[in-house]
């Protein structure tokens, strides 16, 4: 087998690009591996190839919708047999797609991580054959990366739990120590992973000092130079993506906003008019361009300062993949850091939420604990994020282990009468369909199943009720929906110290808020450095670049780089704390600790906030300007409050 004649066989392409062959004979050979290339530089060649080779299909995990989409499309173009399990599917799509799958009809199947967890999925997965699992922005699975995500650690049990013999790695934005780390949790040897380089000769690294009152003026006089050129402006904020993007439409810019509060269907609209050109200019935050292959970016502007050195590099590279010189441009100062670190104080728990978790632990009746995320969430105060990676460093330290999800209700619509359904079977079968359907309740469209009184009245097993009723689903006798998901974790042990574990979890929260609160200013120094931008940036990810100045950087054309404090803030001691506060507190009542005073002013959403409506409060988010230490020392000043206990 030569792969040049498979390349030109299955996508019409004569050569590889950089690093793809090799990447591609590791996996071929049998061995997993992990391919570190720049963003637009190939990486998912490395799998959709092999995916043709190899005997059975490959399962590919991709972190958003957008991904599996522009993906997808290329598969589909290139008559590769290949499909998404996502929400937007109707159940017919889903159907398919499982017997498709199950029958060895794809090659490659597309889920978000999230799947895994999907107790149907779980089912017809069991039923299928996977040659190759395959991890798309793998540095997710670091937490020393800049975008890690608890779901992710859950990927190596998964791969053992359904026999999947080999993996695949892809990221475009790791260090040695996140390359480290994520093959570590995989068991993939270091000598198969290939690293090809981050620089790259097209891009024009252009960092502009920047007051923030004169930012839009330069934004605009940017895009007006070539208004149909394809940019994507970054922004820190939802609402200043609104407010940028109607500033440049009214400036007869073709601009739309794109963040996470809008609807998906919204998004996916307004991502497929960029993608096709109808719409010259995107104003996001980072929820937009993961993934996207648009060849022809031609401006990638950050309006804001990007979150760390890896989300600046992720983010320019989604520009000029055709080649052609595209421009990287940062509107810098020093405003907008104190927003970006209270991003990350934010995810820091107080103790007094982690002690709450652990009581839980503590007081749970015999050793499965199950619980829904949401709920838990809003109960002891833990964001969703911060929460499933204190579980996760709660199964690090021995005293849970993460066991299944499953659906706490099961409804449908039936498109045959329960009748007509029973008539399809006979003797313990009918009776066992009898059973189920005697306990589901009907109230108009919707049919609930009463899991409990079925186990309760028939000997079975929840595992047979859930067959049965994806059998009839994919018979086209029912519409299955599944609702409130449940986490199941078996408790290791209960015979742990309280305020000790709580001290533990803390630190580890507070080392991971250092490193974030230092990845800003390792930023910040970064972009005011005396030396060529593309040189110290391929260096941050272990390349050496030979020529000591790259000839297209802001350094290398002599341009001064400061970056100033341009807005004046009031002073906190001159601000009235009962005018702030006030509201909050009457509303809030026990719950006005230092913690949520500081994050309400901050403007950091928190789970308790949502029964006190604070979003509707004219002051919330009042100092979000201001750093998060200097307003809890502040409120602490002027509450004259004690540290609070954490068994408080």
């Amino acid at each position: 087998m030569i792969p040049e004649k498979e390349l030109q066989k299955h996508f019409g392409f004569s050569t590889f690009k950089n690093g793809q062959k090799d990447v591609i004979s590791k996996i071929l050979d049998g061995n997993s591996a992990a391919a570190i290339f720049p963003t637009g530089a190939g990486k998912s060649m490395c799998y959709q190839l092999p995916a043709m080779l190899l005997p059975e299909m490959t399962l590919v995990v991709s972190p958003l919708l957008s991904l599996m989409k522009d993906q997808l499309d290329f598969l589909t173009a290139h008559h590769i047999p290949a499909a998404r399990l996502d929400s937007t599917l109707d159940r017919d799509e889903t159907n398919k797609i499982f017997e498709q799958a199950k029958n060895r009809e794809l090659k490659i199947l597309m889920i978000s991580v999230e799947r895994f967890k999907n107790e149907r999925f779980r089912y017809h997965l069991q039923n299928m054959r996977i040659s190759l699992l395959v991890i798309d922005e793998a540095h997710c699975i670091s937490e020393w990366g800049h975008n890690f995500r608890p779901e992710y650690l859950k990927l190596p049990h998964y791969q053992k739990e359904f026999n999947i013999p080999q993996t695949l790695l892809l990221t475009a934005t790791a260090t040695a120590a996140v390359i480290d780390d994520m093959c570590g949790k995989l068991d993939i040897c270091r000598e198969n992973v290939v690293v090809t380089g981050f620089y790259r000769k097209n891009l024009f690294l252009k960092v502009t000092p920047a007051a923030e009152a004169d930012k839009k003026t330069i934004l605009l006089k940017r895009i007006q130079r070539t208004p149909a050129a394809p940019t994507i402006v970054y922004v820190t904020l939802q609402k200043t993506a609104e407010t940028v993007a109607a500033f440049l439409y009214e400036n007869n810019i073709n601009a739309h906003a794109y963040h996470a509060g809008m609807q998906s269907r919204e998004r996916e609209n307004i991502q497929n008019r960029f993608m096709e050109g109808s719409l010259a200019c995107i104003v996001a935050t980072i929820a937009f361009g993961m993934g996207i292959d648009k060849k022809d970016i031609r401006r990638i502007i950050h309006f804001d300062l990007p979150k760390s050195i890896e989300n600046y590099s992720q983010e320019i590279g989604r520009s000029g993949r055709d080649g052609e010189l595209s421009l990287c441009q940062i509107l810098a100062n020093r405003d907008g850091i104190n927003v970006l670190e209270n991003f990350i104080y934010g995810d820091t728990p107080d103790k007094r939420s982690i002690y709450r978790l652990l009581q839980e632990i503590k007081n749970n009746n015999g050793f499965t604990w199950e619980f829904k995320l949401t709920r838990l969430s809003n109960e002891i105060n833990i964001r969703a994020l911060p929460l499933k990676t204190l579980l996760v460093y709660l199964s690090m330290e021995g005293i849970i282990r993460p066991k299944t999800t499953y659906f706490d209700e099961y409804a449908f619509k039936f498109f045959s009468g329960p009748e007509k359904i029973i008539e399809q079977f006979a003797e313990e079968r009918k009776q066992f369909v009898s059973a189920v359907f005697s306990h589901c309740q009907t109230k108009k469209i919707w049919t609930s199943v009463d899991m409990e009184g079925i186990l309760n009245t028939y000997a079975t097993n929840r595992q047979r009720i859930i067959t049965a009723l994806e059998y009839f689903n994919e018979k086209g006798w029912i519409e299955l929906q599944t609702r409130q998901a449940v986490e199941v974790y078996d408790i290791m042990t209960q015979a742990f110290d309280m305020d000790t574990v709580t001290e533990k979890m803390h630190t580890l929260f507070v080392q991971k808020e250092s490193h974030g609160i230092e990845r800003i200013h390792q930023m910040v120094d970064f972009f005011e450095s005396r030396s060529c931008i593309s040189r110290q940036l391929a260096g941050y990810f272990g390349e050496t670049l030979e020529k000591e100045h790259c000839g297209h950087c802001s350094f290398c054309k002599n341009e001064s780089i400061e970056l100033k404090t341009t807005a004046r803030l009031k002073p906190l001691s001159n601000m009235d704390f009962n005018d702030l506060t006030g509201e909050f507190i009457t509303v809030a009542g026990e719950h006005a600790t230092e913690m949520n005073l500081t994050k309400f002013l901050c403007g950091i959403y928190t789970p308790v906030f949502s029964k006190f409506k604070v979003k509707a409060m004219p002051i919330f988010g009042a100092l979000e300007q201001y750093p998060f230490p200097e307003v809890k020392k502040w409120i602490q000043a002027s509450q004259k409050l004690p540290l609070p206990n954490p068994a408080g």
